[in-house]
């Protein structure tokens, strides 16, 4: 049963969201001006390159619309959720929608802290082949990032491997390297899912997915340059991976955490 203590709690914790996506909505001067270069280095980036993004980008597609290889095992996150019982996978979903806030919070966090430790290993070790390694580095990166969100999404009791899930989790890997007219845009997207128009408005948007490889392209404009030079791309590839993993995994949590909280709210309402 819901008490006045936990709505109370539950509206200030919705509130400090809302304070969240405001501050997301700011787009500082550095982040314009980090985007002037990638133009020039996209020109420089070997064809090699472009043609695993491609891939890539095909492959985010096939997520977006069947789940492809980035679907995860649910099971093992269930028994995470639920480690007191043997988890129904008809009802776990519902059992874990049920269950305190705070603990939906604890495993999430854990889910960040653990994909950001695995991001950060892996950039440093492609960051090791200079240029040559960033088309292996790439799709493992989006394929830790997608994991990490699934996860996320269970752990707010949310099936990842619904289609309108799957397009919220690439609205969130798209957030969370947009600038500030991709967030504000992105932001009535997911305010969607909330009104339960998800399926005209954002299945309707399905293009989406190649904005965020776009971004993730975009973003590793400065890892190209830096790997030029073997000892900085090992630095500065783990360092990236490491801060776009919790960009991310921030994004999600976040994003999980206020349909939740809305929804706890009504239900009481």
């Amino acid at each position: 049963m819901t008490t006045t203590e936990d709505l109370q709690y539950l509206y200030s914790e919705l509130r400090l969201i809302e304070q969240w996506e405001k501050e997301q909505k700011d787009l500082f001067f550095w982040e314009k001006l980090g985007r002037l270069p990638f133009v020039i280095l996209d020109r420089l980036t070997p064809k090699f390159i472009q043609d695993k993004i491609g891939v890539v980008l095909d492959e985010l597609g096939s997520y977006v619309q069947s789940g492809g290889r980035y679907l995860i095992s649910k099971e093992q996150m269930y028994r995470k959720m639920l480690p007191h019982e043997e988890p129904d996978a008809d009802t776990a979903l519902e059992r874990i929608a049920q269950l305190p806030l705070s603990r939906m919070d604890e495993v999430a966090e854990s889910i960040s802290k653990s994909s950001s430790n695995t991001a950060t290993v892996q950039g440093a070790t492609t960051g090791i082949g200079g240029i040559f390694t960033l088309a292996i580095d790439i799709p493992l990166l989006l394929g830790i990032s997608i994991k990490a969100l699934q996860e996320i999404a269970i752990s707010y009791g949310y099936d990842p491997s619904e289609k309108s899930e799957r397009i919220f989790i690439v609205k969130c890997l798209q957030f969370s390297s947009s600038d500030i007219v991709g967030k504000k845009a992105i932001l009535e997207d997911l305010a969607a899912f909330r009104s339960g128009e998800q399926s005209k408005q954002v299945l309707s948007q399905l293009q989406g997915w190649r904005e965020v490889m776009l971004s993730y392209r975009d973003n590793f404009g400065w890892k190209k340059l830096f790997q030029m030079i073997p000892i900085a791309g090992i630095l500065f590839g783990a360092y990236l991976n490491r801060s776009t993993l919790q960009d991310v995994t921030e994004t999600g949590r976040i994003m999980y955490r206020k349909r939740r909280i809305i929804e706890k709210l009504e239900a009481v309402s």
